[in-house]
């Protein structure tokens, strides 16, 4: 008859020795989906470099939202030297705008239409102005102050996106590439939207990061 001490020895044993066993029911479990969690550590890396390249496109607009809600005075803007001009920021000016190189378009389901014009007597610095539905006319005067947005031609947004080309290639008159283009009436005010949609978009790739994170993170 075995012992106390023996019959905790074989317990021992039998424990020692179940645990190097498998499990048969573990053997017949599925292999991991491998191929489904590539495509979906693919499809989140591509929502996380979408959203992120979308927060740092609006980048200037939230920047231009958060800016100072007085204008710089840019005084008379045929005599205003290029060091005065800084990007992305709410001016306002005063002159004449030139008919020369004017160019007149409009944006879809908007009544209203654009005009595009140089100031007069410099061919770097131009102004768009809204025109109202119904003034639009041959004998339209465009006003001869103005205060909104100051940008390079180069970083005017989406909304002139090929604003330079179409000047050029309706009037044939060339925009230098360090023109300048103020957005008559968009004041930082109008872009509070960027604001929310950078933080909405940054917010989204930072979740995307994470769970992948958590994905490819080893399991204890």
């Amino acid at each position: 008859m075995p012992t106390q001490a023996s019959q905790t020895d074989l317990a021992e044993l039998d424990l020692t020795k179940g645990g190097d066993e498998v499990d048969p029911e573990l053997l017949q479990l599925p292999d991991p989906p491998r191929k489904e969690r590539r495509t979906t550590l693919l499809l989140m890396t591509a929502a996380a470099v979408c959203s992120a390249a979308m927060a740092v496109g609006l980048g200037r607009d939230a920047a231009y939202a958060l800016g100072p809600a007085s204008a710089t005075d840019l005084g008379e803007l045929s005599a205003t030297p290029q060091t005065a001009f800084v990007g992305n920021a709410f001016v306002q000016g005063a002159g004449r705008l030139g008919g020369s190189g004017a160019l007149r378009y409009e944006r879809p389901f908007e009544s209203d239409s654009y005009r595009v014009m140089p100031v007069s007597g410099r061919d770097d610095v131009w102004v768009e102005v809204r025109v109202p539905a119904g003034d639009e006319s041959s004998r339209y005067v465009p006003q001869q102050t103005f205060s909104g947005r100051l940008v390079p031609f180069a970083e005017a947004g989406l909304r002139h996106r090929g604003l330079r080309s179409g000047i050029e290639d309706a009037t044939g008159r060339q925009v230098p590439a360090k023109a300048w283009l103020i957005v008559d009436g968009q004041t930082p005010a109008d872009a509070r939207w960027a604001v929310g949609l950078v933080a909405m978009f940054a917010a989204f790739a930072l979740w995307n990061i994470g769970a992948m994170l958590r994905l490819v993170r080893k399991v204890k």
